[in-house]
């Protein structure tokens, strides 16, 4: 069982992640749209991995990032952005890849962090 937060303000584009990670063998999704509901949602069901951009409407997914890590533990995250740089004043651990979606890439990497015990 893998439980997926995805961090997005983009509808279609989180539909699209939510349905890539799916055929990957995540088996269930909370969904935010900004850094406060990304909190929100963690709290309501702890993720087993983290999918975020970084630039949403309100807050950054750096930020709600780091707030759940520091609430829960090390979470695996993958970053999917148009502004990789905004992410380095952070440091925090994960992969990052750039929009737009390279599927497959994303994909293992997902599987990578899943299911690695």
């Amino acid at each position: 069982m893998c439980h997926v937060l995805i961090i997005e303000d983009e509808t279609l584009i989180a539909l699209d992640l939510e349905d890539l990670l799916q055929s990957n063998g995540a088996t269930s999704f909370s969904f935010a749209e900004n850094q406060e509901d990304a909190v929100a949602a963690a709290r309501a069901n702890r993720p087993d991995l983290i999918l975020s951009d970084v630039m949403l409407t309100e807050g950054t997914g750096t930020l709600a990032v780091r707030a759940i890590r520091d609430a829960y533990g090390p979470i695996p995250v993958l970053f999917i952005t148009a502004t990789p740089e905004a992410c380095s004043p952070y440091a925090l651990p994960g992969e990052i890849f750039r929009k737009p979606l390279d599927r497959p890439a994303i994909g293992a990497a997902f599987c990578r962090l899943a299911f690695a015990a």
